[in-house]
């Protein structure tokens, strides 16, 4: 019970003296003392009831409040029938102390009291297991046909005080009650979910994020239960509760690899600490999470169309059929992934391939027949039933990577800010974009077609750029330290600070669409949280084309940008269609033995130099290549005088025996530098 329930019952003829703002307080008992240290006899949470026969001195009543509020009391209720009024020093040292404070008139009983609250206390908890069957029956009667998750989360703040979020694997908001995350926030969340459920461990998962205490429950899908990529549970293990698991290994059709869902399966975010609920709570957020595991098997048979119009294009478009044929087929679709367009669009491609390693089949420590020729040995027996070999069997990465694709595809789309949004804004995909993402799949990778708007005459008009590396239009000059063949590289805004995001949407080369590098920028880190030691994404994202004769060659250049960005270390990568026509499509495929061979034999000597003298040689020719040679230019961006930087580069070309006024030997060491 509230201390707020208190005042409104008039038998108790209760006071309030102090503390209007911490009502909310909850009373967990009642405890009446006129000791002047009673914290022996208090556990916390209790209303405290004092005839004031401690105090026999004013300066008496600032230690009694200093220890009740040390114990975690709820309140103090002072008696006025031994002193008449509550003294004014026990008034100032409640209010010091944050410490509720009533007046108990002289016409009621400490025992009216006690009776009152010991009841109102013990008939909350005998109605638990009744409330939590009654929460159950409305929380079903509002679900997805009375208002979907939105309605759950609503009855979990009125009747629980429970603030709760649906979110995606990515930290997308798909239901929440009052005010909505911050992005980064809902992103840390989203990694920690992720996190936790690849490192198998029992949900709810409690973390702390900016302070604030939450409690994580996974959405999944029914009929189906995950067990962590190590094989099957052990019999006898313990739930959440301490609850003893009886039903020993399950039967491998029951179960999927966790791997499976973890990239697409939704979260409850729940803002408290769930480690001290009662089972009869965290068995009702377990319901909660049922429904709104509902809501979610309606939405996905609603995009199933979608998706088989998509394959059949897809079908059509690698079958090498007629482009009058899949111009047909496209018409035939476009009420489903057209719905409002009114016009007929730009097409996109973008592919995905979630990879899965073997580390989590085969052991933790990533060692095939570590321990065993099935990996570690368990305490339950090697591959009970065969779940191991059934689970590698199954695990295909197409089916991962076309629900990840609809996830990220629709993202940006959700309202957010940021990088995002920009892209978002940049390709024309409106709220409804959810509507408009057709995703396909092979056995091993997904093809999403994305329609964007047809270009404006104005925009179809603007020259085309090349991709911005130096926030001035420019292209990517021989000096440049943020390569692209990283794929955690992003490009800054004139006066952006290194790392931060650019809130305004990238240059897309003279048209609307998709970047590769922003698709991936706002949801990279829960992703790399998913995919942990053993997965790995890579995408490629295609020009726009106008017509149904472009897609296969959209098709194709997707691929090939994916490879290129499978080509880059890191978990999460993605490269473009504007890197298919530089020289950083052939770097990634130069063999190391070769790359770091060229590499030595140009710039050990200068590196060499550098370390004995500190003359900064290698900088200077970065910056030398990255002007284009001129001297003036050079000079002026390092601060240096003409005649130091020409003994600098004469100084290079004496050590490496080349001559930097010839462009072959320019470059060599530009090549060299990229591939450094």
């Amino acid at each position: 019970m509230r201390l707020r329930a208190l005042l409104g019952t008039d038998a108790l003829g209760l006071r309030l003296l102090g503390g209007e703002d911490e009502l909310d307080r909850t009373v967990r008992g009642v405890m009446t003392t006129d000791l002047r240290d009673p914290r022996r006899y208090l556990s916390g949470g209790e209303l405290v009831l004092t005839g004031l026969a401690w105090r026999r001195r004013p300066e008496e009543s600032e230690p009694f409040v200093r220890l009740l509020v040390a114990a975690g009391v709820a309140a103090l209720a002072a008696g006025e029938a031994e002193l008449g009024d509550v003294p004014d020093d026990l008034i100032t040292a409640c209010a010091r102390h944050r410490l509720p404070l009533f007046a108990v008139s002289e016409d009621v009983a400490f025992a009216t009291i006690t009776e009152y609250v010991v009841r109102q206390v013990s008939g909350e908890r005998a109605d638990d297991l009744a409330a939590v069957v009654d929460r159950h029956r409305r929380l079903m009667t509002a679900g997805p046909a009375g208002g979907g998750p939105d309605v759950v989360l609503d009855l979990l703040g009125s009747d629980l005080d429970l603030r709760a979020w649906v979110l995606s694997p990515t930290g997308r908001r798909i239901a929440g009650a009052g005010e909505p995350l911050s992005p980064a926030r809902a992103a840390a969340l989203a990694g920690e979910h992720l996190a936790s459920v690849r490192a198998g461990r029992r949900s709810p998962y409690r973390t702390t994020v900016e302070g604030t205490a939450y409690s994580l429950f996974p959405v999944r899908a029914q009929g189906f239960e995950p067990v962590p990529a190590g094989g099957a549970t052990p019999a006898g293990a313990r739930d959440a509760r301490g609850v003893r698991d009886v039903r020993g290994v399950r039967d491998v059709r029951g179960v999927r690899d966790v791997r499976e869902t973890v990239l697409s399966d939704w979260l409850l975010v729940v803002e408290a600490d769930a480690g001290d609920w009662p089972a009869a709570r965290l068995d009702l957020l377990q319901g909660v999470t049922q429904l709104i595991a509902v809501e979610r098997d309606r939405r996905d048979a609603a995009r199933a169309v979608r998706r088989r119009l998509a394959q059949e294009v897809l079908e059509l478009v690698q079958t090498g059929a007629a482009p009058a044929e899949i111009a047909a087929r496209l018409r035939v679709a476009a009420p489903v992934l057209l719905p409002g367009m009114g016009i007929a669009p730009q097409w996109q491609v973008v592919v995905a391939r979630v990879e899965w390693g073997q580390d989590g089949l085969d052991g933790r420590d990533g060692r095939d027949g570590a321990n065993g020729p099935d990996g570690p040995e368990s305490p339950y027996g090697p591959d009970p039933e065969g779940t191991k070999t059934a689970l590698k069997a199954a695990l295909a990465g197409g089916p991962v990577a076309q629900a990840l694709l609809e996830e990220i595809l629709i993202d940006p789309a959700a309202g957010g800010t940021g990088a995002g949004a920009a892209e978002a804004g940049a390709a024309g995909i409106g709220a409804d974009s959810a509507d408009r993402i057709a995703v396909a799949r092979t056995e091993d990778e997904a093809i999403a077609l994305v329609p964007l708007p047809a270009a404006s005459p104005r925009t179809s008009q603007m020259p085309r750029t090349s991709e911005p590396a130096d926030g001035q239009g420019h292209g990517p000059g021989p000096g440049r330290a943020a390569d692209p063949a990283d794929c955690h590289a992003t490009r800054q805004a004139p006066g952006q600070a290194p790392g931060q995001a650019s809130s305004q949407a990238p240059d897309l080369g003279g048209g609307p669409g998709l970047h590769a590098d922003a698709l991936l920028a706002a949801v990279r880190g829960p992703l790399t949280a998913g995919l942990a030691d053993d997965g790995r994404l890579t995408l490629g994202v295609s020009a726009a084309v106008h017509s149904a004769e472009g897609l296969r060659g959209a098709l194709e250049e997707a691929r090939h940008a994916r490879r290129v960005a499978a080509a880059r270390p890191g978990r999460v990568c993605a490269a473009g269609h504007h890197e298919l026509a530089s020289h950083v499509l052939l770097l990634p495929f130069v063999p190391d033995d070769v790359r770091r061979a060229f590499t030595a034999r140009l710039l050990d000597p200068l590196r060499g130099y550098d370390r004995r003298h500190r003359a900064e040689l290698i900088p200077t020719l970065e910056a030398f290549l990255d002007c284009d040679g001129s001297w003036t230019r050079c000079a002026a961006r390092l601060h240096l005088h003409v005649n130091t930087l020409r003994y600098r580069v004469g100084r290079i070309e004496q050590l490496t025996g080349r001559d930097l006024s010839r462009l072959e030997d320019k470059l060599d060491f530009f090549l060299a530098l990229r591939m450094s």
